[in-house]
């Protein structure tokens, strides 16, 4: 008669223990994750608690693989010490990077609304930010290292409990161990498969469990991270057939000139740092941390509904120097596809005249801003060694921005008129550094981000009061936008429906550009094909984006794990797994918008089929390196 260990030798019940420790890790770090992330979950229910434990056995079952394949090897020396040695040390060393990487996103997550991905990896491995930074975050998150610590040694204590001197050696057999081997290696590959399907679980099946913005509660880090490992390289959309997308969407654009400025304009972009609408008085009704933004913007043509199409620094560059979005996990520029031939704003210009500068105080590397911008064509590269002042340098990002500000107006005089220049901006950033002087004159806030806004905003000021002493200054257009939201504490700014809430305003000192509040949607991606209109150049261009000007009745489109996120007129239609999902009043200030999908849903089709197009032209051409008027198929 079969008994317990005939059917479930010591050894296998001691696997299975112990692989449970690794889950309840996950889950218990999951917990903690979510304590410190309340704002960004509202409405999560006992189904979302139950999908995350299926994801973190999928993750201990993927990431495990060489840890139970050995462990399940038919030997007879179990029992000696060397070997469980070994074991102890290989478990503590997967289980460990598992739980640091589900505890990294406790605050990184604050920043990203998504858990991390592997081009984390390529950003701290570019320019010298790692090394930099790394001081600052043990500093500012200590807690997770004592937490981190805590659970090494619950994991060591439960572990201990799953070992037996004697594990069944005076009754070992090959065949028995060896048909034990074959069974639970199967259960556990389906396991770390997600089940039976065609192909793995990856990141964009969590949206099939649990709504969209529930997906970075029920994914585990480690899963995430190991999904996207292949630098998140693109497959070929097939919702039309052959070129069959032209009828939706087509990225070939044509300008519109519109004899709104004289003909070689300057033009100026200013990228403000983490401005997201929630601190600027003139999008939120609140207090402002950013008067002097406000004041522009009262002169200014503004956007009430302008959206950035990322939420990281790294996304918001290719959207608003080439109309190139990011709908993939991996950023563009850090992408298998980041060297692609494109023909961005300043490459266009320079055919007609014009001289560029990008300027970013952060130290050269930083973001791969310097190589992306030789791409995009511009002349010159302004960073922290060409500022060449450390005496002004934070010891974390890069030059304070009341310094670089005014030295970038300057630079902007050497450069041949007409010039294209692009400032981006640092200090508004984590750690929030405020140099000593300015840290009676800032406002500060219930976040810790108020007081680097409102000095980032000192430093905005700064600039532009060096820009009117310039013979330039004039005769420039100015396009001020953030470069995406930051994290927030607050439920209504982590909601999809206002986690891409930016400032975005074309500013004339002459007054030429009528200053208005307009309802019309307008995303980082219309920047380009606008200022194109704008400085009357007539040419032909590759954009994700349209012009302000076009009969486009204004839209915006972004992607955050395996979701697209299409805001037109006042709605937000979320889009995954090749359908329409949700839709939502993105106008309203609901911490908890209804989903009123099901009272329009016959009227969608046509929006569905303008995503799906969008996608497929997207991945063909990153694909093909089909990304410029050159080589696009008209």
């Amino acid at each position: 008669m079969l008994n317990k260990s005939d059917l479930f030798p010591e050894h296998l019940r001691s696997l299975f223990k112990k692989l449970g420790i690794a889950v309840l890790m996950l889950y218990l770090t999951r917990i903690i994750f979510y304590f410190f992330n309340l704002s960004s979950f509202p409405g999560i229910g006992i189904s979302d608690f139950l999908i995350a434990i299926w994801f973190d056995i999928i993750t201990v079952s993927l990431l495990f693989l060489p840890f139970y394949t050995l462990f399940l090897l038919p030997v007879p020396f179990r029992a000696n010490k060397w070997y469980r040695i070994f074991f102890k040390v290989l478990f503590h060393t997967i289980n460990t990077t598992l739980i640091a990487f589900n505890l990294l996103d406790v605050e990184y997550f604050k920043f990203t609304s998504k858990r991390s991905t592997f081009d984390l990896f390529t950003m701290v491995s570019t320019g010298n930010d790692f090394n930099q930074l790394i001081g600052t975050f043990i500093g500012d998150f200590w807690f997770l290292i004592i937490i981190l610590l805590v659970f090494i040694l619950l994991s060591e204590w439960l572990y201990r409990k799953t070992e037996k001197p004697q594990l069944e050696m005076e009754r070992f057999g090959y065949v028995k161990h060896t048909v034990a081997l074959i069974a639970t290696m199967a259960v556990l590959i389906i396991f770390s498969r997600g089940g039976f399907g065609l192909k793995p679980v990856g990141i964009i099946e969590a949206s099939r469990y649990v709504q969209p913005d529930h997906t970075a509660f029920i994914l585990p880090t480690p899963f995430t991270l190991i999904k996207t490992i292949d630098q998140g390289g693109l497959e070929p959309a097939e919702y039309f057939p052959g070129d069959g997308d032209k009828a939706y969407f087509s990225p070939i654009k044509t300008s519109d000139p519109q004899q709104i400025l004289p003909d070689k304009t300057n033009v100026m972009i200013i990228m403000l740092e983490s401005f997201g609408n929630e601190f600027v008085g003139t999008y939120s009704g609140n207090k402002s941390y950013a008067p002097f933004l406000d004041s522009i913007l009262s002169h200014s043509l503004y956007f009430k509904y302008a959206f950035a199409n990322g939420k990281k620094s790294i996304e918001a560059v290719p959207a608003v120097i080439a109309s190139l979005p990011t709908f993939m996990d991996n950023p563009y520029i850090s992408s298998p596809y980041g060297d692609n031939e494109i023909k961005a704003l300043p490459e266009i210009l320079k055919e007609h005249g014009y001289e560029s500068a990008f300027f970013h105080g952060a130290t050269n590397g930083s973001m791969r801003f310097d190589g992306f911008a030789a791409i995009c064509g511009y002349d010159h590269y302004f960073g922290r060694f060409e500022y060449d002042n450390d005496d002004h340098f934070d010891k974390t990002w890069g030059i304070l921005d009341e310094y670089f500000n005014p030295w970038t107006a300057k630079k902007l005089t050497e450069l041949k008129k007409p010039f294209f220049g692009t400032l981006f901006t640092l200090s508004s950033h984590h750690p929030f550094f405020i140099p000593k002087h300015m840290r009676k004159k800032v406002k500060y806030g219930p976040q810790p981000i108020c007081a680097s806004v409102s000095y980032g905003d000192y430093a905005l000021r700064k600039f532009f009061d060096e820009a009117k002493k310039q013979p330039w200054y004039d005769n420039t257009l100015f396009v001020i936008l953030a470069d995406h939201t930051p994290g927030s504490n607050t439920p209504l700014y982590n909601q999809r429906t206002h986690l891409y809430r930016i400032p975005i305003a074309f500013y004339h000192p002459g007054g030429k550009i009528e200053a208005k509040a307009s309802d019309h949607v307008f995303q980082q991606l219309d920047i380009m094909p606008t200022i194109l209109d704008l400085l009357n150049i007539e040419t032909e261009y590759y954009a994700y984006g349209n012009s302000y000007y076009s009969d486009n009745p204004g839209e915006a489109l972004t992607y955050l794990e395996g979701s697209y996120y299409y805001f037109f007129n006042n709605k937000m239609l979320t889009f995954s797994k090749d359908r329409a999902r949700n839709l939502f009043n993105f106008t309203t200030n609901e911490v908890e918008p209804l989903d009123s999908i099901s009272y329009f849903s016959e009227g969608l089709t046509v929006k569905e089929l303008r995503i799906k197009a969008i996608i497929q032209r997207y991945n063909r051409d990153l694909i093909n390196n089909d990304t410029s008027i050159d080589e696009g198929k008209n």
